[in-house]
């Protein structure tokens, strides 16, 4: 019965937002990185303060950076990221919101203007005095064999263009997603446990404007206990939502 609601709000809706964590990508090879064999686990976090004053700080980013490199590297999207995609396709999804760096939404075809990645991207190398943007693989082919970071032609530090620990987040992308929460007519939590905050934020201000508010996660989230939660999906969001999707579309 549960999936079988899933599907009608799906169906009824026309401006979804979809909140998407790190629980949609296991499925495309990305590694869970917080876990106890995660590079996160074993690596102490490099501060956007040391990164840009220090330069032992800074080859310690970009080794971390390169050991997840090859993962994300070869990663393709999955059936919930071609899932998302065909629901825009149908005029139905209004922001695609994600804690996830991956770049996995734009590879599978979510388009720029509905995608916010709050916490930036691996898919980009970006200046951090010019902001000029880049493709990776030539930046990690060269600290690879020179172990030294990269710099940009301006002369700036570059780096992945993912948000550090310690760097502010975009405010116009923080206001894209708050733009996003104020239209949606429902928000969809993806694969995430909802307990970084300020992103887990945004499902909650769709939901307490009223909107349905349906969560799919393995695992307890952070917002379970929400009265504005409208539906609560236990399991693998792979296994879910795409033949909710489906059923909704035909």
């Amino acid at each position: 019965m549960a999936a079988a609601d899933l599907t009608e709000y799906l169906r009824a809706a026309h401006r979804i937002l979809i909140f998407t964590g790190a629980g949609i990508s296991t499925g495309s090879g990305i590694p869970d990185f917080r876990g106890p064999q995660g590079v996160w686990t074993r690596r102490q976090p490099v501060y956007y303060q040391d990164f840009m004053t220090s330069e032992a700080a800074r080859i310690e980013h970009w080794d971390y950076k390169l050991e997840a490199w090859e993962s994300f590297r070869k990663a393709e999207p999955n059936e919930v990221h071609r899932a998302i995609v065909r629901l825009e396709k149908a005029g139905k999804v209004c922001r695609v919101v994600t804690q996830n760096i991956d770049g996995l939404h734009s590879l599978a075809g979510t388009s720029a203007e509905k995608l916010v990645e709050l916490h930036g991207t691996n898919s980009l190398i970006e200046c951090q005095s010019c902001l000029r943007r880049s493709d990776p693989q030539s930046h990690f082919d060269f600290f690879r064999a020179q172990r030294t970071p990269p710099l940009c032609q301006c002369g700036g530090f570059l780096k992945p263009a993912t948000i550090s620990f310690g760097q502010s987040l975009d405010a116009h992308e923080l206001e894209r997603a708050r733009q996003g929460a104020l239209e949606a007519d429902l928000v969809v939590a993806l694969g995430s446990t909802l307990s970084v905050y300020p992103a887990a934020a945004f499902p909650l201000l769709a939901a307490q404007r009223g909107v349905p508010y349906v969560i799919i996660n393995r695992g307890a989230t952070e917002h379970d206990g929400e009265s504005s939660v409208s539906l609560r999906l236990e399991g693998e969001v792979n296994e879910i939502f795409p033949a909710a999707v489906q059923s909704a579309l035909t």
